[in-house]
């Protein structure tokens, strides 16, 4: 009794390529998976950040191009709430 001979070996597996198939389609749903997790909304109880004002945006840029002073934006931006 050899290793490797017999109607189990070579790529076949004995069951004419199926077990092959089957291995390709499990490889194939666990991808899905992973990426249907990776996409999926995050329960509801994980808790996010508050969504960015876009208000803070302009006020930022205003303060990047030099049309308001570092006083000026400092007091905006704790009227935003930023």
């Amino acid at each position: 009794m050899g290793y490797g001979y017999g109607p189990q070996w070579g790529m076949m597996d004995g069951y004419g390529g199926f077990g092959m198939i089957f291995w390709v389609i499990v490889l194939i749903a666990i991808v899905a998976l992973i990426v249907w997790l990776v996409r999926s909304p995050a329960p509801s109880g994980m808790h996010h950040l508050p969504p960015r004002s876009s208000g803070l945006d302009v006020l930022e840029e205003r303060y990047a191009r030099g049309e308001i002073n570092r006083e000026e934006y400092l007091q905006k931006k704790k009227d935003i709430g930023g």
